[in-house]
């Protein structure tokens, strides 16, 4: 997770399908101090972007 510039936040998660919905689900909810505005789910089936960090 990563707090951009502009103020939005971008999540790369992995893991079991359901569990990855449950997570999009509950970024709707954010964190108590959190303004959600909107939530953008996408597959990514590609080599993770540099820095990601695996296991």
């Amino acid at each position: 997770m990563v707090n951009l510039a502009d103020g939005s936040v971008e999540v790369i998660a992995c893991g079991e399908q359901s569990a990855v919905e449950r997570l999009c689900e509950w970024l709707w909810e954010g964190s108590p101090m959190s303004s959600v505005e909107s939530v953008v789910c996408a597959e990514w089936r590609d080599d993770p972007p540099e820095g990601f960090q695996t296991g």
